[in-house]
């Protein structure tokens, strides 16, 4: 038999951090590869009678079909917790619910991308993106980073090439705790991105998964709490702060792009689960949200540390890592002559130890070779210290030979 295919469906390809997933249910396998949430922090006890609640409160409408923009209570909750958290000025009628972030990377990409477009990207950046834009046969144009975030004269340079050209680029942004690298884009970076935004007239996609796992440092405004021309997409979810299981994202856009993106996701799904909808607000309006907040992100600092701690004092000097001050990875450069795949290798049979090699994020094949991303959310306080302990003992051996 040959399946009929669709030439898009050729270049699908797996996820190398989906694949590695998979050693996190080999239990003598250490990962710190996946951007897993600490299960002991799963809220379990509640969302339990909150689901008791929901369905003998009102079974009918928790169990039936919903609308393509999602739960109205929700979408204000929603609302209501970026405005006093992060002071935008987004209304409910604004708000797409969508199943996880994930889903909105999906609906933009659909929306915004025609085959052959070119996506400005962070170079390294989030895979799950990357792969979204990939699948409707995106191009990238990569804006390079340092410790400071995105890169704003090499963005201004790339926006520049695209002046005269009928169709411009979106962008793709994690400002906060970037996915992979851990770094924040600065105060000065966000204010100088937006007025490039405005100049150059730029759509931007703001992905803020982790904008409320912060653990020191000064909070940063979100991209859309600056926005005032309503260019910014932005991009949440419940995955990090509450359940990935759950798979509750949402999409806030202004009107015209939030039109497109319902009329995307009624073709996809009709609707977010309903009854899930209906818990996870129950869960935000009770206050159950901030004190799992506050919670987790005194487990997820506390893990930091230990991992930040454990790195100082096992690996070699020569490598060197990024000490985030949220977010759940760490973005460690090795020395060049350190092949981040090949140390993958002997690190799993070896000693037990998973991460990702830091191509997986670049855009351009064999970029990145010498970084790696690594997880503290995920693995406990002991297989930290110990993972990162046995994975010293491998580099030490590789860059004394």
């Amino acid at each position: 038999m040959r399946p009929p295919y669709s030439r898009r469906a050729s270049q699908l390809k797996a996820s190398d951090i989906r694949e590695l997933l998979k050693l996190t249910k080999k239990p003598k396998i250490i990962s710190f590869a996946g951007g897993l949430p600490d299960p002991q922090c799963f809220p379990y006890k509640e969302v339990d009678v909150l689901s008791t609640e929901v369905i003998e409160e009102d079974y009918v409408k928790a169990l039936q079909y919903g609308t393509t923009e999602g739960f109205n209570r929700l979408r204000r909750a929603l609302a209501r917790r970026m405005n006093q958290k992060f002071r935008t000025k987004v209304h409910a009628d604004e708000i797409i619910v969508t199943c996880g972030a994930q889903q909105g990377l999906d609906l933009i990409s659909k929306v915004f991308i025609d085959r052959g477009d070119i996506i400005l990207v962070e170079n390294p950046s989030y895979l799950g993106a990357l792969s979204a834009f990939r699948l409707f046969q995106a191009k990238f144009a990569g804006v390079p980073m340092d410790n400071d975030g995105l890169k704003t004269d090499k963005l201004e340079k790339a926006l520049k090439k695209f002046e005269k050209k009928s169709k411009r680029p979106f962008l793709y942004t994690v400002p906060s705790f970037q996915n992979p690298t851990g770094v924040s884009m600065t105060l000065e970076r966000r204010k100088e991105l937006m007025e490039l935004a405005s100049r150059y007239d730029l759509v931007i996609v703001e992905d803020n998964p982790y904008g409320e796992l912060r653990y020191s440092g000064k909070a940063m405004p979100p991209l859309k709490a600056m926005d005032k021309e309503g260019r910014v997409v932005y991009l949440g979810t419940l995955s990090k702060v509450l359940s990935p299981g759950m798979r509750i994202g949402w999409v806030a856009a202004s009107e015209g792009i939030r039109h497109k993106l319902v009329l995307a996701k009624q073709a996809t799904d009709l609707c977010t689960s309903t009854l899930i909808q209906y818990i996870a607000h129950k869960y935000i309006t009770e206050g159950h949200m901030v004190r799992q907040i506050k919670k987790i992100n005194a487990v997820y600092k506390r893990k930091r540390n230990i991992m930040l701690k454990a790195m100082d004092s096992e690996f070699p000097e020569e490598v060197s890592y990024t000490r985030p001050d949220g977010g759940i990875f760490i973005w460690v450069k090795f020395p060049k002559k350190v092949n981040s795949r090949e140390l993958l290798k002997r690190s799993i049979k070896k000693e037990k130890v998973a991460f990702v090699p830091g191509d997986a994020f670049f855009i351009n094949e064999g970029e990145g070779l010498d970084t790696a991303r690594f997880n503290f959310s995920y693995p406990t306080e002991e297989r930290i210290q110990e993972g990162i302990a046995r994975l010293g003992r491998i580099l030490k051996k590789e860059l004394r030979a």
